[in-house]
């Protein structure tokens, strides 16, 4: 009996567990889910008997180092911050280890130890970091095996409602962590590289410049730049390339009205709002607002944005309700993007019978044989229900067939790594596929950067 590890069961681990779950008696397989909380766990295994649930808090060393002896393989789906200590171990005890996190400075460090000991440490092997990888690596060594130069890389990701569970004027809800959409974009301007020139975005205009795209059956989206563009430009050998791009992607018209709470200063998170929890929403937005004896709180609110009353931006943000003197904000010491994102989970957060979407796009320009061609790739993934949500397929999967293809030695290159070899992209994609995640491609006119506005 070959034994996996998971740490966490979280909302991304529905997919992952399944998956194991059904490939459990075919593989030999036994799954122990271990988690401070073992409630979810529980439901997702029910009675199969090649599962168990165990109380696992990672800070505790002697349950920690336990389970993870007690394994062939570990499978870390805590926050990021916290593989660490689970790395540690698995170094100690010769253990593989998979996680969907980026690679952290301290998860690098350990690269050497990995290496010596023949282990894999694969990591980015979500949806985005991962399906993005694997995606574009088999485009870019494919055109490279035909003698083509990759001379444009541009690359979007957007965790979206799906189609019929759009219902609101903003075309969004939350289908993953709100604090980091709220604070989406800070930290640093946005860097990118068009036709050879370095770009820069600052936050406060990060919005406003957008990048229009067109998924086939899906209509137009928008998107916005990420903040480092060029973070994979040598991982992905792309140093010759004149344009490389990463954004995240949204409806039509989402940024612009999102421009409104960068403006006033809501979405900062790095102070805290006085006496927070007996604020109203209305107390919380004029708190950003000039003072006026006469002027309301509306009124204060579209002449200091040059809001026009008849603008779809101005309909949104009623929608959101920001104006209610009942409302409460109810958070001590809460910070402008904390009160903000209570405020947006009134609207934003899915009902019980919504589904959530994937969407990726990619644009591949390359020069061969002296003519410049485009190929633009893209996937759709739609949810099936609030456990098995489109984001818990598209990261869950990959991080599970991985899993299962070093279990199985069909990845064997040691060290701390990402997914971008075809010893690694190839047998997954091709997996992916069984469940519906697939990309389409087509070729299209070069047109180079064609970002209008940016």
């Amino acid at each position: 009996m070959r034994k996996i590890l998971v740490i966490g069961s979280g909302k991304s681990s529905s997919y992952l567990i399944k998956y194991f779950l059904d490939k459990a008696e075919s593989e030999n397989l036994h799954i122990t889910i271990g988690d401070i909380n073992i409630e979810n766990a529980q439901k997702l295994i029910g009675q199969n008997p090649r599962a168990n649930a165990i109380v696992l808090d990672v800070f505790n060393e002697k349950s920690r180092t336990e389970a993870i002896k007690n394994s062939d393989i570990v499978v870390s789906m805590l926050p990021a911050r916290f593989h660490i200590e689970v790395a540690k171990d698995c170094v100690t005890y010769g253990k593989n280890m998979v996680t969907a996190s980026y690679v952290s400075k301290e998860m690098q460090a350990l690269n050497e130890a990995v290496t010596e000991k023949g282990l894999i440490f694969m990591n980015e092997i979500g949806v985005d970091p991962g399906i993005d990888h694997m995606s574009a690596m088999q485009v870019i060594d494919n055109i490279r095996d035909k003698g083509g130069e990759i001379i444009l890389f541009e690359s979007f990701t957007g965790g979206l409602v799906a189609p019929e569970s759009d219902n609101n004027l903003w075309n969004y809800k939350f289908t993953w962590n709100p604090r980091n959409v709220v604070v989406a974009g800070q930290g640093g301007a946005a860097k990118f590289l068009q036709e050879g020139t370095y770009k820069y975005i600052p936050y406060h205009r990060l919005f406003r410049r957008t990048e229009f795209l067109e998924v086939e059956g899906y209509g137009r989206f928008e998107a916005y730049a990420n903040r480092d563009s060029l973070k994979y430009q040598q991982a992905y050998g792309l140093d010759n390339a004149k344009t490389l791009y990463r954004g995240t992607m949204r409806r039509v018209g989402y940024s612009r009205a999102w421009q409104m709470f960068v403006l006033l200063g809501m979405t900062d998170d790095s102070y805290t709002i006085d006496d927070s929890e007996n604020m109203s929403y209305r107390d919380y937005i004029n708190a950003f607002l000039p003072y006026s004896p006469t002027d309301s709180v509306e009124l204060k609110f579209r002449h200091q944005l040059k809001i026009d009353q008849d603008d779809i931006v101005w309909e949104k943000l009623e929608e959101l309700d920001i104006f209610s003197a009942t409302k409460m904000i109810g958070i001590k010491q809460a910070t402008p993007a904390q009160a903000l994102q209570k405020i947006l989970m009134d609207t934003w957060t899915l009902n019980e019978d919504d589904k959530d979407m994937i969407v990726m796009y990619h644009k591949f320009g390359y020069q061969l044989y002296g003519k410049k061609h485009q190929i633009d790739a893209t996937m759709v993934c739609i949810g099936d229900d609030q456990t098995y949500t489109a984001m818990a397929k598209t990261v869950g999967l990959p991080v599970a067939i991985a899993t299962l293809a070093i279990l199985n030695e069909k990845i064997t290159t040691p060290g701390v790594q990402i997914p971008i070899t075809k010893e690694v992209y190839e047998p997954i994609l091709r997996e992916l596929e069984d469940y519906g995640i697939e990309f389409h491609e087509k070729e299209v006119p070069y047109f180079g950067y064609n970002a209008l506005n940016i």
